[in-house]
């Protein structure tokens, strides 16, 4: 079976995309920000604790095997002179709205895929590699005289967005490799499973029961041996890609809203637990809200150093906290959990209003207007201006956090993003 959508076989698998990758992001911001941590191993952290993880790490950290995961305590064994310090998410967002403008001095933004990437499409003369490379070039050296020494990008340039992203990777940091139609597939030989983008460690143990268990057995595998090894038509769409055939735009559908946070260790008990799951569920519906989504079931989770607790909880479409926290009530009765230290909410069976049909006795219209009244009141004057009282404790807790492929923060309150970095990154 083929589908429709594959790539009608033809030579044109010209250089086609340009992706930008800023290496070590969030690290790498806070050296440009603080010269006292320049050259030295830094780790960013969620929140100044040991019993944390990293969330981003400087190459002068990666030199002690820290990287993205690592727990802060770990890290500091490996690497006694480590700088920790607390993320800034606003600061990040901020320097990549002014990144994203210096970058579209040299070429338009095709698409923003994260916090830290970026792709770029190559029309006409751009596509021949002597150009495609002068043009990688002017935006490195343009992003690092407008942005500082320590804003350095690693780009590939390849035939579809898929490699391109792979290119960025293979050298790295301030790398620059281009992947033409002759190079492939047998330049892509080197590389782990893992180092392709949509390769997880699940995806690995799969491919390797399929017998794939290398890059090289990977590039060479048939397109009814990739669509078997992936057990879905994503596998003949590999096949396709990784001989550099464009696959046109990427689509995708929401499914899922969430929140996390890490708890301080004066929230380490069940109070400080149930309260600042309250305090998630009171950002996340609000965020539901803004985005016009309702939910029909959630997850909430308490993950502990001994014994986590997870529980599955059905709703009536919502997006009212106080519904959300009428039904965490009674599902919190049956929690059984050891040692906290993180808990989560997460929303599933996303809609929009058009494909909900309250029943004409559910007081969620009721519900909704007051809902609308206090995220207006929480705008104005500020988050936590209206909350639900048993968050009391932690209304503080749940600060915003950069997830991948989110390049924005969710505004709780008047003036929560608000924030000047970088006053000269814009001129010319």
């Amino acid at each position: 079976m083929v589908d429709i959508n594959l790539p009608i076989l033809d030579s044109n698998r010209c250089l086609r995309y340009l992706f930008l990758d800023f290496n070590a992001y969030f690290a790498s911001v806070e050296q440009q920000e603080r010269p006292e941590l320049r050259g030295k191993p830094v780790a960013v952290a969620p929140l100044m604790s040991d019993t944390t993880s990293c969330i981003a790490a400087s190459y002068e950290a990666k030199k002690y095997g820290i990287k993205c995961g690592t727990n802060i305590g770990e890290a500091r064994l490996r690497c006694p002179d480590l700088e920790v310090v607390a993320a800034r998410p606003k600061v990040y967002v901020a320097y990549h709205e002014k990144l994203k403008e210096v970058a579209e001095r040299i070429l338009p933004i095709d698409e923003v895929k994260s916090i830290d990437e970026v792709s770029f499409r190559l029309l006409g003369d751009e596509r021949h590699k002597d150009e495609a490379c002068r043009i990688a070039m002017k935006m490195k050296q343009t992003i690092q005289k407008a942005a500082g020494d320590c804003i350095k990008c690693s780009i590939g340039i390849a035939p579809n967005r898929f490699l391109a992203k792979v290119a960025s990777d293979m050298q790295k940091p301030d790398g620059l490799v281009v992947l033409e139609a002759d190079d492939l597939p047998h330049k892509l030989y080197s590389l782990k499973l893992t180092d392709f983008v949509g390769i997880n460690w699940r995806m690995e143990k799969r491919l390797n029961s399929a017998m794939i268990f290398n890059a090289r057995q990977l590039c060479n595998a048939s397109r009814r041996e990739l669509l078997q090894a992936f057990g879905s038509i994503i596998g003949e769409k590999w096949w396709f890609m990784l001989r550099g055939y464009d696959m046109g735009p990427e689509t995708s559908n929401r499914r899922s809203l969430g929140h996390s946070s890490v708890l301080a260790p004066d929230l380490r008990t069940d109070q400080g637990c149930k309260e600042v799951i309250m305090r998630l569920l009171q950002k996340a519906s609000a965020r539901l809200r803004s985005e016009l989504l309702w939910t029909d079931s959630m997850d909430v989770s308490v993950t502990c150093k001994v014994k986590s607790w997870r529980a599955h909880i059905k709703l009536p479409p919502t997006q009212d906290t106080v519904t959300m926290n009428e039904h965490f009530l009674k599902t919190w009765e049956s929690r059984d959990y050891s040692s906290p230290r993180q808990v989560g909410v997460v929303f599933h069976g996303l809609r929009t209003a058009e494909q909900i049909t309250p029943s004409l006795f559910d007081p969620q219209y009721d519900r909704m207007l007051l809902n609308r009244a206090v995220d207006k009141v929480n705008n104005r004057f500020g988050k936590n201006t209206i909350y639900i009282a048993g968050m009391h404790h932690a209304r503080d807790t749940a600060t915003e956090k950069i997830a991948f492929g989110k390049t924005w923060l969710f505004q709780e309150g008047r003036g929560d993003n608000v924030i000047d970095v970088m006053p000269d990154l814009v001129r010319d």
